[in-house]
């Protein structure tokens, strides 16, 4: 029977053993606290790096756990100004902190401490981290593979705000629901800093400089956050046209947090990485 790491344990024998280790990566002199799972044996190990949204409930852990079993080490960690992590909280920060641990893990201190191979990385996020993921590896072509699940289009929100001002009373609102566990910001001013960044931030625009790398973009049929018809099928049709050739996309029956498919979802983002950034197992 061949092993499934989604269904069972790592092989016995395997040392160094597995561990979850808290890192504190710093980012414009705040403390990023998050969670390293590097997976049992020698290594050198590739990494994945899992972005999540506003304000952070769903993070992924379940996926980080998968990966580390069958062979990738994973960093979960909290943005600035997110649940108890010092600064503020804004869009900004986000992009600028995603992209500073990105290149903490590659660091060679970090890289040999936790057995990582700073060559083999991947960026995937959720929601707000999908659409951050994508910005982060525009930037940063050491970045290996891509994915965004469930995504945000910050462009696409920002056209819908402009276009209906109840649509933007209705960011607003929900930007402010998700305020409890962030800092040093509001619900007007997060719809402010996605008007002001406008075109710039259409998800769409990064399909030049994704078109040489393996991306994956996920959706939700019943998700009513990001809806697949706004914030999915453009950019699927965007980065095919292009194109990205590397480019897997899928909507699955599922609401924005991928509650009732999550065992799907680690599947299909293992199947992705096995096939662009495989593991030796």
């Amino acid at each position: 029977m061949t092993w499934d790491p989604i269904a069972n344990d790592p092989p016995p024998g395997l040392v160094p053993y597995a561990v979850n280790t808290p890192v504190a990566i710093d980012s414009s002199g705040h403390d990023l606290l998050g969670v390293l799972h590097t997976p049992g044996g020698p290594g050198p190990h590739p990494i994945v790096v899992l972005l999540h949204g506003i304000p952070g409930n769903e993070r992924n852990f379940d996926l980080a756990q998968a990966l580390s079993r069958a062979g990738y080490a994973a960093l979960v960690f909290h943005y600035r100004g997110s649940w108890g992590v010092g600064g503020t909280w804004s869009w900004g920060h986000v992009l600028e902190d995603s992209a500073r641990v990105v290149a903490a893990v590659r660091e060679a201190d970090f890289a040999a401490r936790h057995r990582l191979d700073p060559g083999r990385l991947a960026v995937i996020g959720h929601s707000l981290g999908g659409f951050a993921a994508l910005w982060t590896a525009a930037g940063d072509k050491e970045i290996a593979a891509i994915g965004s699940i469930a995504g945000f289009d910050f462009g696409a929100a920002t056209r819908a705000a402009a276009a209906d001002p109840a649509a933007r009373a209705a960011y607003v609102a929900g930007f402010e629901a998700s305020l409890l566990p962030l800092a040093g910001t509001s619900g007007e001013a997060l719809v402010a800093e996605m008007e002001a960044a406008g075109d710039d931030w259409e998800l769409a625009r990064l399909a030049g400089p994704l078109a040489d790398r393996p991306v994956l973009l996920l959706a939700g049929a019943r998700d009513e956050v990001a809806p697949p018809g706004t914030h999915h099928e453009p950019l699927v049709a965007a980065y095919r046209e292009h194109p990205v050739a590397a480019l897997e996309d899928g909507v699955l029956p599922t609401d924005h947090a991928w509650s009732d498919h999550r065992v799907a979802l680690a599947r299909t983002v293992l199947g992705f990485l096995d096939r662009h950034m495989p593991t030796a197992r």
